[in-house]
């Protein structure tokens, strides 16, 4: 986004990739689907940033739900939204629109070099490793779209943060977001690794949420458990509602009925229709079981013991990152004139739905302007 900024500002663009090939994180986003947005109105989507709303507002504003959809249009591919409000590119991956962004860069003059890692600042100017060797480039205005530290294998390792650092540069300490919780299971839930959990709800500290989520090998994921990460990763308890539409009182009276010589769990199957893997975490996590009072509580607000959120390596995104304060309004580092950062650099989080690409896309347009404005005031 930043490159498109400026290369259409009429400037010459390097975009330095560390990787072999350009966008593997988008790329490997668009596996599930591409979620490039979300269909709702402004002042709800962004509240979905939480106290970093009233960072982005203004960003999200000037390129916000549908302002991504008209890019995507651009660049040749449809859209369509989801019965959720989630919007998807009509081809449901993310190749084709990469191919027509990279191609419409390169014909606007942006210049594309693989294999080249940012090192820092360096004798005035921009430091890196490149196949050819380490170079230094000393351009008018620098950005940094680094990404944050999860899914390092794609290239966002984090291994900015301590070059950032060095030169005065104030950071968040990075943190999973997004992400899977990981679970010590007993044997006896093996056979159930997986299997879908649905018609539920997880509750964690002031957060509630319904939705899919799986019985994994090393825990639960899914959509329902990454949007409870950040009270987790601060420690709340997570409580599991097996079934939400019925009053403990209802589900009581159920199970009071006489289950003659029928064992529990066909008792549990019968009389409340409990499938096997809501059958099979109420035996991991709800015993003993008790007279039908106790159980029905049980049913109701089940304590699933975890072991916190997966590594930051496994997150789909990451917390923390450059602060604030760090930043100008324009995203330039205060420490280093000149150079701006957007994207997952910097510290915000959000749930899954489109709203990381979204934020993404936001911060490394208005970057990109800046940076051409930067240039131009400079003559």
């Amino acid at each position: 986004m930043a490159a498109e900024e400026l290369s259409r500002a009429g400037h010459k663009v390097i975009v330095a990739e560390a990787k072999p090939s350009a966008a593997r994180k988008f790329l490997m986003a668009g596996k599930s689907g591409l979620n490039l947005t979300r269909a709702e109105p402004l002042e709800r989507f962004t509240a979905r940033y939480a106290e970093a709303s009233d960072w982005l507002r203004q960003m999200l504003a000037a390129f916000g739900p549908n302002e991504v959809q008209d890019w995507a249009r651009s660049l040749g591919q449809e859209v369509f939204t989801g019965s959720t409000g989630r919007v998807f590119p009509a081809a449901m991956k993310a190749s084709p629109l990469v191919r027509a962004w990279l191609a419409r860069l390169a014909a606007q003059g942006v210049s594309l070099r693989t294999r080249w890692r940012w090192t820092g600042p360096e004798g005035g100017g921009q430091g890196f490793d490149t196949p050819e060797g380490a170079r230094t480039l000393h351009p008018a205005a620098t950005i940094l779209a680094l990404g944050g530290a999860s899914w390092p294998r794609l290239g966002s390792d984090g291994g900015w943060a301590p070059i950032l650092a060095a030169q005065g540069v104030d950071l968040a300490p990075f943190r999973p977001a997004n992400a899977g919780l990981g679970v010590a299971w007993s044997a006896h839930m093996h056979r159930h690794f997986g299997s879908p959990v649905k018609g539920t709800r997880l509750t964690a500290g002031d957060t509630a949420t319904r939705g899919e989520f799986v019985i994994s090998e090393r825990g639960l994921e899914g959509g329902a458990i990454y949007a409870l990460t950040r009270p987790l990763r601060e420690g709340a308890p997570l409580r599991l509602d097996l079934f939400p539409d019925l009053p403990a009182s209802a589900l009581a009276g159920r199970l009071a009925r006489p289950r003659g010589k029928a064992s529990l769990t066909t008792h549990l199957r019968k009389t409340l229709g409990l499938d096997p893997a809501r059958m099979a975490l109420l035996m991991e996590f709800g015993q003993p079981l008790t007279d039908a009072p106790g159980l029905a509580h049980r049913l109701k607000s089940l304590t699933i013991r975890h072991t916190g959120p997966r590594p930051l390596a496994e997150a789909i995104s990451t917390a923390g990152g450059i602060r604030r304060g760090a930043l100008t309004d324009d995203l330039m580092l205060r420490a280093l004139p000149g150079t701006f950062a957007a994207g997952e650099m910097l510290d915000w989080e959000a749930p899954t739905g489109g709203y990381l690409l979204t934020a993404c896309l936001a911060t490394g347009r208005l970057a990109g302007r800046a940076a051409a404005a930067r240039i131009a005031a400079a003559g």
